[in-house]
């Protein structure tokens, strides 16, 4: 099948970026958000304005907040929402999916194929899922307005699994001629431990929280917030994560190995091993600012929905993470949200009294019977 009409989940930044994208290379987009008021300045402004990798006004050729209006006639849907929302979108799509209909979720981050899957599962649908998560999003973008976007740039070697693994070679068919950059992994294990916004996002965001607070983010995150000493304690992220993908047998490289190969930094800073030169290196964020809030995604997203899956995994394994469970207790206490309760438990991925030694296995088949 080749893909002509893509649905578009989600009018944020990564939203409006993949619409102005897509749209400009002549797929049909069709655009959802669950807000009339998300929707209504792209309707005013005759579409997406886009600058940076991508110019000029691109229209959308749907934008509703109907999803089986979205969903009818695409080829494939994308979910480019933040991972709290995946739970949301499979209950929206869930009496809307079919065993043909490929749904590609962008960004998967931790577990996002598994906790849609699963989500899909306790509202009804008992059939087969053909889904795939790229580990981050494909673009390094942000909103300029409520109807524009600025693309910095595209992710590159951007890791790509399907879920269930089984159906890898489809999948792959299917998207990387929308993204030539996307690089197969083994599976959604794989491509779950490789998200790097957990490991610096979040030392980030809590040792950078008074300066937040105070400025309401008016500084660059990347090139100023982390600093010698936030490069250290997601140094030590990093190398919890690594010692649980080793314990379950998950192919999982170092955080700068999979920084430089995303294009987000210099050769000579990912041989430094230092994150901190690594993040002021990074010309694709060299701009953008510091959240205006602790309540925002770094938190949210990175927290509950990165680190808790990695802490769980690791609870799985056997394997101690310490430095993670520091911070996922802290965010917890300046949020007001008990992250490891409310995050993406092992039973929102319906791996939930799974042994270690069946993970491969349900990976690849979306089971561990037989």
């Amino acid at each position: 099948m080749t893909v002509r009409s893509v649905a578009v989940l989600g009018a944020g930044h990564g939203g409006l970026a993949a619409a102005a994208d897509l749209g400009q290379r002549g797929y049909e987009v069709r655009l959802h958000a669950r807000r009339e008021e998300a929707l209504e300045p792209l309707r005013q402004a005759g579409g997406v304005t886009v600058e940076g990798a991508r110019r000029g006004l691109v229209p959308v050729a749907l934008a509703t907040t109907e999803i089986d209006r979205a969903v009818d006639g695409a080829d494939l849907v994308m979910l480019v929402v933040p991972s709290l929302a995946h739970r949301y979108c499979a209950k929206v799509l869930a009496p809307l999916m079919r065993p043909d209909l490929p749904v590609l979720i962008n960004p998967g981050h931790t577990g996002g194929a598994l906790g849609f899957v699963q989500g899909l599962r306790e509202c009804g649908y008992d059939g087969p899922a053909m889904t795939a998560e790229t580990v981050t999003l494909s673009y390094i973008c942000r909103k300029t307005g409520p109807a524009g976007v600025a693309i910095f740039s595209y992710v590159k070697n951007l890791k790509f699994a399907a879920f269930p693994a089984r159906m890898s070679r489809d999948m792959l068919e299917l998207v990387r001629p929308i993204y030539p950059e996307i690089v197969p992994a083994g599976s959604v294990l794989e491509t779950g431990f490789a998200n790097i916004n957990a490991v610096f996002h979040p030392p980030g965001m809590l040792m950078n929280a008074g300066w937040i607070e105070d400025t309401a983010g008016d500084f660059p995150f990347y090139r100023e917030g982390i600093t010698p000493a936030v490069g250290r304690v997601a140094g030590e992220v990093d190398r919890e994560r690594l010692a649980v993908a080793r314990a379950l047998d998950v192919p999982s490289a170092p955080f700068l190995e999979n920084f430089l190969a995303a294009g987000l930094t210099t050769p000579a800073a990912a041989r430094s091993g230092d994150i901190s030169l690594a993040c002021r290196q990074s010309e694709p964020n060299r701009t953008i600012k510091a959240p205006p809030r602790l309540d925002h995604r770094y938190m949210h997203e990175d927290v509950g929905y990165g680190l808790v899956p990695f802490a769980a995994f690791g609870d799985l394994a056997g394997v101690a993470t310490p430095t993670i469970d520091a911070i996922v207790h802290l965010a917890s206490e300046i949020m007001g949200i008990d992250f490891a309760r409310d995050g993406l438990t092992l039973e929102r991925m319906g791996l939930a009294g799974l042994a270690p030694g069946a993970l491969a296995r349900f990976a690849l088949e979306g089971t561990a019977d037989g």
